[in-house]
């Protein structure tokens, strides 16, 4: 049996919230419920608290607290911190750091996994605060039960609903139970763009943020992996992985890659590196001219290619590769040519034309072409991009083996 503390923040979802204490209870777990103040204006404490036989926490200056530091106290023991509802206003707190009240300071506190299922109005859900700060807290481990699509309190009709109550309780089991399926694999997984520069002043980049990448780190991490993470620019906090290289030009991406790519299980590119670069970098600053200025470009070392070719010369299987292919027409014809053109197992093809899909946002929608055909997928964010893609990996190392 484990504590479970279940955060209940201020919305009409609310009320479901009785219903994921019961379920845990049943699954034999202790639950300590923590109330928002706008919770309160939903359901009331003296529910949970004869439901859960314990005290409800809903004021972090309540009298005697502060004499034990409550908070202190569960985030050291519970084994799980959920949170249903979680609201705009929690998940953007939650981003942030802001702890103004105990639930907010719990998170902060706790180094428990962490589980929130949102619940909003669908135009709020969709909202690009709302977005980036679910990607955030994403790259920091938090996981999350998605929401329903339905008939909402507001009268609209969208995704926002909260998930149901044996959905969360789910959830809240399979994190009680981590997948560490992949422990004793390695991992090298590259993210964001490269920089090339041409002065000290000015470079030659590209729109990726990294999200893709970082969401994919996390994930194998999560599986028990040991993780290289190879990271170009990017301003995004990057997940906690075993190794975290800082890479800026192709040149110290290939660098990276290839120093590391012959112990890996699995290498995964999908970082945005530059096909080309300045063949000379300036000692000083170009300054303005009346005449056009020309600027000769070199081609940037093809890793993906030369890791296909580095293992196809060994005849080894290992290790898997698995590239991106960004486009903006003929996604899936292109895909093709380029896996069978680089020699690797997988190609991740996503059409960044399209809304929701590509560089700086949180979703992506991708088509995943292997030796067996493609497997579309629908919109999604962009850690369930991962999962999926994970697992397919998974399904295609068993039975694969390093050669010498």
């Amino acid at each position: 049996m484990a504590l479970i503390a279940l955060g209940v923040s201020g919305g009409i979802g609310a009320y479901k919230a009785v219903e994921v204490a019961r379920g845990l209870q049943k699954r034999g777990h202790d639950v300590a419920a923590v109330l928002t103040s706008n919770a309160c204006r939903f359901v009331g404490p003296l529910t949970f608290e004869a439901i859960t036989r314990r005290p409800v926490i809903t004021d972090q200056f309540a009298p005697g607290l502060n004499a034990d530091i409550e908070h202190i106290a569960l985030a050291s023991s519970a084994a799980v911190l959920v949170v249903a509802p979680a609201t705009a206003n929690v998940i953007g707190k939650f981003a942030n750091g802001i702890a103004d009240d105990f639930l907010s300071s719990l998170y902060l506190a706790t180094r428990a996994p962490v589980l929130l299922a949102p619940s909003m109005n669908t135009n709020m859900l969709e909202h690009g605060a709302v977005q980036a700060n679910l990607a955030v807290l994403a790259t920091r481990g938090v996981r999350f039960v998605e929401p329903g699509e339905g008939f909402l309190a507001c009268g609209w009709q969208g995704k926002g609903r909260l998930a149901e109550p044996d959905a969360i309780v789910d959830a809240v089991e399979r994190l009680l139970q981590p997948d560490r399926s992949w422990q004793g694999r390695a991992i090298v997984v590259t993210a964001g763009p490269t920089y090339e520069d041409l002065d000290p002043v000015r470079f030659i980049g590209n729109r990726s943020s990294g999200r893709m990448g970082f969401a994919i780190a996390a994930e194998a991490a999560r599986r028990g992996a040991s993780v290289t993470l190879i990271a170009g620019p990017t301003s995004l906090e990057p997940p906690v992985v075993g190794d975290l290289v800082r890479v800026r030009t192709a040149a110290d991406m290939h660098a990276a890659v290839m120093a590391r790519s012959r112990e890996a299980d699995v290498v995964i590119m999908a970082a945005a590196v530059a096909d080309y670069a300045p063949a000379r970098r300036e000692a000083h600053k170009v300054e303005k001219q009346q005449a056009p200025l020309t600027v000769t470009l070199e081609r940037t070392p093809d890793i993906l290619a030369e890791l296909g070719a580095e293992r196809a010369a060994r005849g080894g299987a290992l290790p898997l590769l698995v590239g991106f292919a960004a486009e903006t027409r003929d996604l899936l014809e292109r895909a093709k040519a380029k896996r069978a053109r680089k020699r690797v197992d997988l190609i991740v093809a996503n059409d960044v034309s399209q809304p929701g899909a590509g560089f700086e946002v949180d979703t992506n929608i991708v088509t995943i072409v292997g030796p067996d055909g493609e497997e579309a997928q629908p919109k999604q964010a962009k850690a369930e991009v991962a999962r999926v893609l994970l697992d397919r990996i998974d399904r295609m190392l068993a039975g694969l083996t390093r050669q010498p």
